[in-house]
């Protein structure tokens, strides 16, 4: 069996009590970083196993090996740096893969930088659409921001903390000045989450120096959620 496990994204203590139980058992572990898995196995006192990295760039390689060893009777995990695996993060190949290839698998939930960012925005939770990564042309991320403009649902992506001004100033050409929320650090010690319309939050970030993981969280186009234009 493979066992697709989503790790804490920042709280240690986030880990589920199967997820636990599944690395215990588990006799090979495919990761992105081994040193980052080696770390959460070494916290919650587990002797290391096999390990494997599985990372962008060798995933179509490293796929055969697991499906192999699932299909030779081994118990193996996959998991990423934190949250799920093949969601903005190395894993979907090897999901597809065993499930054209009808090779048993599971998945055990645990934390998720998607739902918690939309928690803590405040912003509806009744319709939402996650978009990973954005572009990062000038041009191009516009356009990608463009295809959301008139839907409303809430929109959710990652950011690279070095780009979370460019980003924001993107989106408010492009969506207009309507509530977000930019999340940082979620469930770790320096947790930060900055709420308000986009105009408000580009000029708050347009120089600001932004360490850690970024998500940010925008309104849909529903005008309770949309500034009016006072001009």
């Amino acid at each position: 069996m493979l066992h697709i496990i989503a790790t804490p994204i920042g709280n240690l203590a986030d880990l589920t009590p199967r997820a636990l139980e599944a690395f215990k058992t588990a006799e090979l572990i495919a990761c992105e970083d081994t040193r980052r898995t080696w770390q959460l196995l070494t916290h919650f006192g587990i002797p290391r196993p096999e390990m494997i990295s599985y990372r962008q760039g060798n995933e179509e390689r490293i796929t055969e090996r697991i499906i192999a060893a699932v299909e030779a009777g081994k118990e193996v995990a996959l998991c990423s740096d934190g949250g799920y695996p093949g969601i903005s993060d190395p894993g979907y190949r090897l999901i597809r893969a065993c499930a054209k290839k009808s090779v048993a698998y599971d998945v055990i939930p645990g934390a998720s930088a998607v739902n918690v960012a939309l928690l803590m925005s405040g912003l509806s939770t009744s319709s939402f659409t996650f978009r990973g990564f954005p572009p990062r042309g000038p041009g191009a991320i516009r356009n990608w921001f463009a295809e959301d403009k008139d839907k409303e649902h809430t929109l959710i992506c990652f950011e690279s903390p070095f780009r979370v001004g460019p980003t924001l100033e993107a989106a408010f050409e492009e969506l207009g000045d309507r509530e977000a929320a930019v999340c940082i650090e979620l469930t770790k010690l320096h947790e930060r989450v900055s709420r308000g319309y986009l105009s408000d939050l580009v000029k708050e970030f347009s120089n600001a120096k932004v360490k850690g993981e970024v998500a940010i969280v925008i309104a849909g186009a529903n005008p309770k959620f949309i500034r009016e234009n006072l001009g």
